[in-house]
C-alpha cells in the first residue's frame, strides 16, 4: 500500500513573480495527511487560505489563478506540478503576495527546494482518482482525453502557430522522470503574443531569463534550449500542475493536443466530479459511533466548569485524530471581563480546547487510562479569525508523536469552515 507523503521540514525561495513582476518570499511547509495542497497569504490580514481545487479556479489567461472568496493566487500550475511530480501529496505553500517567484520559468526551482527540504512518509494510504471510463474535454480548438491506466501517463502534441514548433511526447510521470526530463523545461511565449499580453498588463516580470520567445522558426533565449523538444516538455509541466487541481492522484493516461490552463482546468473540475464523497464516518464534523457525549469526555478528563472546554467528541480517524465540539454562548464567564462591549472567545481558551481534546485522543490509549493530561509548550500558533459568541467551534486535533508519557499533536480550531486558530502543542501525561 503506497503512503501519503509530505515534506521532511520547510524550505524558502525569493523572487520576482512572472506576471505582476513583484518580488515575492514563498515557503512550502509540511502538511498533515489528507490535507492536500493549499495556499496561504501571508501578506493579508487573518493570513487566509486558499485550497489548490478546481473549483476555484476562476481565470487561465498564460496561467492558471485560484480565487476563493476575496483572495486571489496566480500562476500556482509549476508549484503544484513540482509537488505532485516529486511525489508530495501534502504541503501548505505561503506566500507574501498573490503570485510565487517564475524562477528560470521551470519548475527547477521548486524541485530543488523540495529536495533540500526532503520527503517523508506518512501514516495515511495514499489516494487515487483510477480513470474506469474515459474522459473527452475539448474547447477552443484543444482536446484533451484521460484513459484507462495502470500509471499516469502524459502524451502531449504541441502545435504552434502556422503549425511551428510541432513537437511530441509520451512519458510515464514519475519523480525520477519528472525531474531528469521535465521540470527544466521553460515556460514559452511566441513573439507576436508578447504586445497583446502586456498591453493586459500580464509578463511584467518576463524576461529572457525566465522565457524562451519564439520568433519565426527561432527561438530567443538567454541559453540554449535544453530540450530540442522543450516546448512540449513544458506543456507537460503545465498539465501536471493543473490536472493536480482535481485533488487525487490521477491513475490515467492523459492525451492532449495542443493543451492550455483553460482545457487542463477543465478537465481537473470534471476529474473532481467523479470523486465520490467520503462515508459519513469520515467526513469532517460528522458523528460517529466511537463519538463521545458530555458524560463520557468528563469521565476522561478532570476539567469542569468553567474550565472544560469540550461539549463532546464528534469523531475519531484511527487512534491518532478527532474532532471536537465547543458551542460558545454569551453565558460563558470569559465574556464578562472579555470584552464587555466586545465580546470575543480568548486565543488561549482556544489552545486550551485544543489541548483537552489532544489529551481525550492521547488518554484512549489502555495504557494512559488513568492519567491527567498537563499543557507543556504550543509552537507555531496562529489566531487567524475572531470567535464569538454563537459560533460553534470544532477542534481538530492529531497526535504527530505518542510516546509513553508526551504527546505532540497538530491542532486547529474552525468555525463555519473557516480555520480561526491552529497551533502544535507538546503535553506530558502524570498518574493522577
Amino acid at each position: 500500500m503506497e503512503k501519503q507523503r509530505t515534506l521532511a521540514s520547510s524550505a524558502t525561495l525569493t523572487g520576482g513573480a512572472l506576471h505582476t513582476g513583484e518580488n515575492v518570499t514563498l515557503t512550502i511547509l509540511p502538511a498533515p495527511p489528507d490535507h492536500g495542497f493549499k495556499f496561504q497569504r501571508t501578506d493579508l490580514p487573518d493570513e487566509p487560505l486558499v485550497d489548490a481545487a478546481a473549483a476555484h479556479v476562476k481565470t487561465v489567461e498564460r496561467a492558471t489563478t485560484l480565487v476563493q472568496g476575496s483572495v486571489k493566487i496566480h500562476t500556482v500550475e509549476h508549484v503544484l506540478s513540482a509537488l505532485t511530480g516529486l511525489g508530495v501529496d501534502n504541503a501548505l505553500v505561503q506566500m507574501n503576495a498573490n503570485e510565487p517567484p517564475i524562477g528560470d520559468g521551470s519548475a527547477s526551482a521548486y524541485v530543488r527546494m523540495i529536495e533540500d527540504a526532503g520527503i517523508v512518509e506518512q501514516e495515511a494510504p495514499r489516494r487515487f482518482l483510477e480513470i474506469k471510463e474515459p474522459l473527452c474535454v475539448e474547447l477552443n480548438g484543444s482536446s484533451l482525453v484521460i484513459l484507462p491506466d495502470s500509471s499516469f501517463r502524459v502524451s502531449c502534441t504541441q502545435v504552434g502557430p502556422e503549425g511551428r514548433f510541432t513537437q511530441y511526447l509520451s512519458t510515464e510521470i514519475t519523480p525520477d522522470t519528472y525531474k531528469q526530463g521535465i521540470a527544466t523545461a521553460r515556460t514559452f511565449v511566441f513573439y507576436e503574443d508578447v504586445k497583446p499580453l502586456m498591453d493586459k498588463g500580464l509578463i511584467k516580470g518576463g524576461s529572457l531569463e525566465n522565457a524562451i520567445v519564439a520568433r519565426g522558426e527561432s527561438v530567443l533565449s538567454k541559453e540554449p534550449l535544453r530540450f530540442s523538444d522543450e516546448f512540449v516538455r513544458h506543456k507537460i509541466l503545465d498539465i501536471v500542475g493543473d490536472l493536480a487541481l482535481c485533488g487525487r492522484r490521477i491513475k490515467g493516461h492523459v492525451i492532449a493536443v495542443k493543451p492550455g490552463h483553460g482545457i487542463n482546468t477543465e478537465a481537473a473540475r470534471q476529474l473532481a466530479q467523479r470523486i465520490p464523497p467520503p462515508p459519513a464516518a469520515a467526513r469532517p464534523h460528522a458523528a460517529t459511533p466511537g463519538a463521545l457525549d458530555i458524560n463520557q469526555v468528563m469521565q476522561i478528563l478532570p476539567h469542569r466548569y468553567p474550565f472544560l472546554m469540550v461539549d463532546r467528541i464528534i469523531a475519531f480517524d484511527g487512534d491518532l485524530k478527532a474532532t471536537g465540539v465547543k458551542a460558545v454562548t454569551i453565558n460563558e464567564p470569559f465574556f464578562q471581563g472579555h470584552f464587555p462591549s466586545h465580546p470575543v472567545m480568548p486565543g488561549v481558551l482556544q489552545l486550551e480546547a485544543m489541548a483537552q481534546v489532544s489529551s481525550i485522543v492521547m488518554m484512549r490509549r489502555t495504557d494512559n487510562d488513568g492519567r491527567i493530561g498537563y499543557f507543556m509548550s504550543a509552537d507555531e500558533v496562529k489566531f487567524r479569525k475572531p470567535v464569538f459568541p454563537g459560533d460553534t467551534l470544532f477542534i481538530e486535533c492529531e497526535l504527530t508523536s505518542a510516546k509513553k508519557r508526551l504527546g505532540k499533536a497538530q491542532c486547529r480550531c474552525l468555525v463555519n469552515g473557516e480555520v480561526v486558530s491552529e497551533g502544535t502543542l507538546l503535553f506530558g501525561l502524570i498518574d493522577k
